[in-house]
């Protein structure tokens, strides 16, 4: 172990003793002989948050991340001073912190060490910056492992890795590459069976080592700003994964139509190559909901213009194609064009709206336009201003969505890729360098981005979709994971990417299906749409420079592969969407790692490629070329193979056989899964029946399908329809329960019920206490019935 000694040789300082401390309601200050003030807020009973300065003062408490719409509260709040130590006590942990070093101690309140300073909170003058390189050092416990960070393009698990946070932009990244588009400074410990979660909320360039350096310790630092941080306390890693999202805040439910298939390409164009692509999509009868234009639809690439060469009547084209069902999405860059004929770069410079340099002028670079200046959306009168732009896109031209792309920042022809560090910015009227606003920049385009979609789209939802985050993000925007490579290594990655932005509090994310750069094989496509599928966010995207890359460019099988697939998601919207109700109210992952689903299973700590798709199916990619199957792991519980309905006792690895036109894919027995009829697109259809497909279990199993009218906001007015059914099977009988909440009336009238591996022929039937004869339901051979939707109890008797 490195010395106190041994680190003031490379400079660092440390606290020294206390020398008194103070209570102020929910805060207690920890005051020391050498200036340092360690601050620790009881937000909850196991959410504590701390907070370190060295110059005997905080500066303003500012923070982008936090959701400043949740409330906060304890049940148990206690500060004690014993002689050696102080110790703060709520329902659920103990905090113990020594008074001659400041070092802090957490445990549960069995006493059993959760978290533990090593040397704990020190600090590095940096005199070329200015302020100080601040550092955290924790004992890593015996076994411990380590989760989340956002999209990190490596293991699930990153015991031994050491990561970097600044946002970039990073084409065709690799395997391992740091650092990426999106910075979420969160991760999850486990040791012994208990989670807790660290967020260090600081929006300089950031580090996190976890055992990489020194094999019993985990350490994160900055390079700048204030040591501040958040402990969250489980024990289950469900705890503090809700606990994370619950603080830095939840989207609102996104329009239905957002969770179907959607198709882009840089780029498509002119008019009639967009139409060319829709009508086909119509024609293959594959379902589309979205169609993407990319850079090439503006006018010299100037933001908010359109090209009157390739798009002479932007109003006509997008209602002509919302007619064929496909909502237009456009691209909009940070960058605006230096040009002193263009509206959007006169109103800016007449504002004053532009970053600049230090010493005076307007921060300047490259990019897709030419020489560019960039608006400080860290400004909120810049953000109200850009919010405004989106008028006649949305408004008047009835562009459905908008995609914020090259907003890390990136910058060509530069060695560093972004704005150079003296850029200042406004920062909400806490002035500050680049060095700190980097990592927020890409968030905050998007939330000005999203206030101006969502006053000009309502009464319906908007839609945004951003390149660059810092958490708390997802409040406003959707994402994908940037620039990929057509590999079957960045298919592995793009299936990690997902579980980890999941339990990293940004569910609605997706990758580019079949990779960005290069070109992928029709096996490689169809394997990843096999997974996309089953992401969030789902759109094939390309940089269409090595060729076509739609469905119907590798051949009739891969077409039907590709069908089969994007119906099977389109059948799945009410189940995915009440996934999203999940996550929008309960901060709950939409996909879930083998270890959040059973933490106590040691064989899951480090299993990546399966995962829960909400909450009772399991789906395991094909990772490799040619292959006819593949081992995977079944977590805890029983499980039916969707192809086959074979049921398997899960806790076990296992071989599965696969075609080329399936991927391992398993239901949790119990489930009742609902499903809409294949659609073209979201809303094509009426139609009378929800189909629940029910899986049989001996025992009790809980089910939920939340409904509304799939955009606007008249669910917050309680016209929704949430239903729970509980099933529970005995030796030779079935019954199930529904409870069903909210005003909302839906299109159906009637359920389908099919009733997968009934383990008995079926004898008798009661609907609400009343025997039905068989023929009154229209029971079918294949075990399925059709029933009012308002039952609240369904009895089957068998023999």
């Amino acid at each position: 172990m490195i010395t106190n000694t041994e680190l003031e040789y490379k400079g660092d300082q440390f606290p020294s003793k206390i020398v008194s401390f103070e209570q102020d309601v929910d805060s207690i200050y920890f005051y020391t002989d050498n200036n340092v003030i360690l601050k620790v807020t009881i937000l909850r009973d196991s959410l504590i948050r701390f907070r370190y300065t060295t110059k005997g003062y905080f500066s303003n408490d500012f923070s982008y991340a936090i959701d400043k719409t949740q409330s906060h509260g304890y049940n148990q709040l206690e500060v004690t001073e014993e002689p050696t130590f102080y110790l703060i006590k709520t329902s659920k942990v103990f905090c113990r912190i020594n008074k001659h070093d400041v070092r802090v101690f957490i445990y549960d309140i069995d006493g059993t060490p959760i978290l533990e300073d090593e040397i704990g909170f020190h600090w590095e003058e940096c005199y070329e910056h200015g302020g100080n390189i601040v550092k955290m050092s924790k004992i890593s416990k015996d076994g411990e492992s380590f989760y989340g960070l956002g999209d990190k393009a490596t293991h699930l698990n990153l015991k031994g890795k050491r990561l970097e946070n600044w946002a970039t932009d990073q084409y065709a990244f690799h395997k391992d590459q740091e650092p990426l588009y999106k910075v979420v400074p969160f991760y999850i410990g486990l040791h012994h069976n208990k989670a807790y979660g660290i967020f260090f909320d600081n929006t300089f360039r950031t580090f996190f080592d976890f055992c990489h350096e020194r094999r019993n310790v985990s350490s994160f630092w900055a390079e700048g700003g204030e040591m501040n941080y958040y402990f969250f306390y489980g024990p289950k890693m469900s705890d503090v994964v809700k606990t994370y999202t619950h603080l830095t805040g939840k989207p609102e439910l996104p329009p239905m139509w957002t969770l179907g298939y959607h198709q882009c390409k840089w780029s498509y164009y002119p008019e009639s190559k967009v139409k060319e692509i829709t009508s086909k999509f119509r024609e293959l009868r594959i379902p589309c909901d979205a169609i993407y234009l990319d850079i090439d639809y503006m006018e010299g690439f100037r933001c908010f213009t359109w090209s009157k060469e390739y798009f002479p009547e932007p109003k006509r084209m997008v209602a002509e194609l919302a007619k064929d069902g496909f909502k237009t999405v456009v691209i909009i860059d940070p960058g605006i064009k230096i040009d002193k004929d263009y509206w959007v770069y006169q109103e800016a410079l007449e504002k004053e709206y532009f970053c600049r340099r230090a010493d005076g002028p307007y921060m300047k670079g490259k990019v897709w336009p030419g020489e560019c200046n960039f608006p400080d959306y860290t400004n909120p009168e810049v953000r109200e201003w850009w919010a405004g732009l989106f008028k006649e896109l949305i408004a008047e031209i009835g562009v459905k969505g908008v995609w914020n792309d090259m907003n890390e920042p990136a910058v060509m022809d530069v060695p560093g890729k972004t704005f150079p560090n003296d850029v200042r910015h406004n920062y909400d009227g806490n002035n500050c360098s680049h060095r700190k606003a980097h990592n927020i920049y890409g968030t905050q385009m998007a939330r000005a981005t999203y206030e101006g979609v969502k006053r000009f789209a309502y009464p319906k939802r908007p839609f945004i979709i951003t390149r660059s985050a810092y958490s708390g993000a997802q409040r406003y925007t959707s994402s994908w994971t940037g620039d990929n490579v057509a590999s079957w290594e960045h298919l592995w990655i793009a299936n990690i990417q997902m579980q980890r932005m999941s339990i990293s509090g940004m569910g609605f994310t997706g990758s580019d299906i079949g990779g960005f750069a290069e070109q992928p094989s029709g096996e490689l496509y169809a394997r990843w749409i096999q997974l996309g599928v089953f992401h969030p966010f789902c759109r094939t995207h390309s940089s269409g420079d090595h060729g076509e890359q739609e469905p119907w460019s590798f051949g009739e099988e891969v077409i039907d592969i590709t069908r089969k697939f994007v119906e099977l998601r389109y059948q799945l919207l009410p189940y995915l969407y009440t996934m999203f109700w999940q996550y929008v109210n309960d901060g709950t992952p939409m996909l879930k790692p083998l270890v959040y689903f059973d933490q106590d299973d040691f064989h899951t700590h480090y299993r990546t490629d399966e995962f829960i798709f909400g909450n009772q199916i399991l789906v395991c990619p094909i990772l490799e070329p040619n292959a006819q199957g593949r081992r995977m792991y079944l977590p805890k519980g029983n499980w039916y193979n969707y192809w086959t309905h074979e049921l398997i006792e899960g806790k076990k690895e296992l071989w599965v056989n696969t075609k080329f036109d399936e991927i391992p894919v398993f239901v949790k027995e119990g489930a009742i899964i609902p499903k809409y009829p294949v659609q073209q697109y979201v809303g094509e259809i009426q139609f009378d029946e929800l189909t629940l497909d029910v899986y049989f279990k001996l025992g009790k199993e809980k089910s939920l399908v939340y409904e509304d009218a799939t955009d606007g906001y008249d669910y917050n007015k309680g016209r929704f329809s949430l239903r729970t059914f509980t099933l529970t099977g005995k030796d030779k009988e079935l019954i199930i329960q529904q409870h069903k909440e909210g005003d909302f009336e839906t299109q159906y009238s009637k359920f389908k019920i099919n009733l997968n591996c009934l383990p008995f022929k079926i004898k008798r039937i009661e609907l609400d206490k009343e025997k039905l004869t068989l023929d009154k339901v229209q029971i079918k051979g294949d075990n399925s019935l059709i029933i009012d939707k308002d039952f609240t109890e369904l009895h089957i008797f068998g023999s």
